[in-house]
């Protein structure tokens, strides 16, 4: 699984959440609704969620080990800079992977 290609959202108003961000996995399947977040230890991602009947919130899609989610941290966060480095320079944002 190869992710294709990475489109981030920034968010103009203040607060934690800092993008949404979605993701093409193998240019055939695509996870909308990434978060990034702003945390006490640095930027995390959050994955698409949804509240459940009970009030608590469950991820909707969600890789099923921490090597993968390592990897898919690392590539969305990786894109966030470049898009975030990008608008300080005053660079029309092109989100490409």
């Amino acid at each position: 699984m190869q992710i294709t290609d990475v489109r981030v959202r920034k968010i103009a108003k203040e607060g934690k959440m800092k993008a949404v961000v979605s993701i093409t996995l193998d240019e055939e399947f695509v996870v909308h609704d990434i978060k990034v977040i702003e945390g006490d230890k640095g930027l995390f991602i959050a994955m698409p969620s949804r509240r459940a009947g009970d009030g608590e919130y469950r991820d909707i899609a969600h890789p099923i080990n921490s090597e993968t989610r390592g990897r898919l941290q690392q590539i969305i966060l990786e894109q966030y800079d470049k898009v975030m480095a990008e608008a300080a320079a005053g660079e029309e944002v092109a989100p490409e992977m």
